[in-house]
């Protein structure tokens, strides 16, 4: 493998093609400002290094970045690549990664608007992210202990497991198909409209009008605070720990809740049971009794 240190690079396309390079302590930046300075490379590892001019990393395959920089300058950085390993890093550039497939980022600081779209197999660790339209639809997301701001995320995502996930957000999860979300906190306003097989579990969910339009939703042992207007046309099966303000039309299944303020029935269709302190039956149980007969 080449190794480059210490070297400053500004010319357009400076490593175009380059395969098997190890670039460490190096800065790509200068008068020439020259875009594309890592494309079409394969095997690629940089260190420690700052990435400040448009477009590097674009139709690559291999790439670890570790302890690196992507500053705001570095527009796009991410595009079109394959196997990406990013550790330890700083990345704030407008759209970071897009269309891209099989990304992990472990304990690392991300400021993107637009970031992810339409990218597939991503894990992220430990992590802080803030960006508007947060991975729009991508596919087969593993998120654990990742902290979250910004508004419009995870619309039109397929598949993925959000574990130990801390979102504040708004209009989140719309349109969503077979996510699931475990011992989270969720903030955020109109959380889920018209999602498919949404399941959450162990979670806190708070903010107004969660979870219209939904078919296949279910909350397992997740407590909602301050939320009005809940389940609005939804095919839900819901067991809740805590009060809520309101629950409306909900066209189909059991709502589980300790204590409801209101719930408003004014469409036909809303058939959905709301059982007002009763307890779930344990999950199982029928199945389990039915077989030992």
């Amino acid at each position: 493998m080449e190794i480059i240190t210490n070297r400053q690079m500004d010319e357009e396309r400076a490593l175009y093609g380059t395969q098997e390079l190890l670039l460490r302590d190096c800065v790509f930046d200068g008068p020439a400002d020259g875009e594309s300075a890592l494309k079409e490379c394969r095997n690629i590892q940089a260190e420690n290094t700052t990435f400040r001019l448009r477009y590097p990393c674009w139709h690559d395959h291999g790439i670890v970045l570790r302890d690196c920089e992507m500053t705001e300058t570095c527009r796009a950085p991410l595009w079109y690549s394959q196997s990406i390993h990013i550790l330890h890093s700083r990345i704030r550039g407008v759209k970071a990664i897009r269309e891209c497939s099989n990304i992990e980022i472990v304990d690392s600081d991300i400021v993107s608007p637009e970031f992810g779209w339409s990218s597939r197999n991503m894990t992220i660790r430990n992590s802080r992210v803030e960006g508007e339209y947060f991975m729009l639809r991508a596919e087969n997301l593993r998120f654990d202990h990742l902290d979250f701001t910004g508004k419009y995320s995870l619309q039109y995502v397929r598949g993925g497991l959000l574990t130990n996930c801390t979102m504040d957000t708004k209009d989140a999860f719309w349109h969503v198909d077979n996510l699931t979300v475990k011992d989270s906190v969720i903030r955020g306003e109109y959380l889920a409209w018209y999602s498919h097989n949404l399941t959450l579990i162990n979670c806190t969910i708070s903010g107004t009008q969660p979870f219209c339009y939904c078919t296949g939703l279910r909350l397992i042992n997740c407590r909602m605070e301050d939320a009005d207007l809940c389940f609005e046309r939804s095919h839900v099966n819901a067991e809740l720990t805590a009060p809520v303000l309101s629950i409306k039309n909900p066209l189909s299944g059991k709502i589980y809740v300790p204590a409801v303020g209101e719930i408003i029935r004014d469409i036909p269709e809303a058939r959905g049971e709301v059982l007002v302190g009763e307890t779930p039956p344990v999950p199982g149980a029928a199945h389990r009794k039915k077989k030992a007969r």
